[in-house]
């Protein structure tokens, strides 16, 4: 479990194609403020994608 005031959260990122892809990673908050948005490959479609961070 991690602390609240910690500095690198885990976060849930889900495919923007609307397979219900999902991926987690982790992230500073202190340096990255924004939402992600990488281009992975998603299994579903079987080619790249982008995924966007939910919260």
């Amino acid at each position: 479990m991690a602390r609240k005031d910690a500095k690198r959260v885990v976060i849930t990122m889900r495919s923007t194609e609307g397979t219900g892809s999902t991926d987690t990673t982790t992230k500073n908050r202190q340096n990255q403020r924004a939402r992600l948005e990488p281009r992975k490959y998603d299994p579903k479609l079987r080619r790249m994608a982008t995924f966007r961070e939910t919260r």
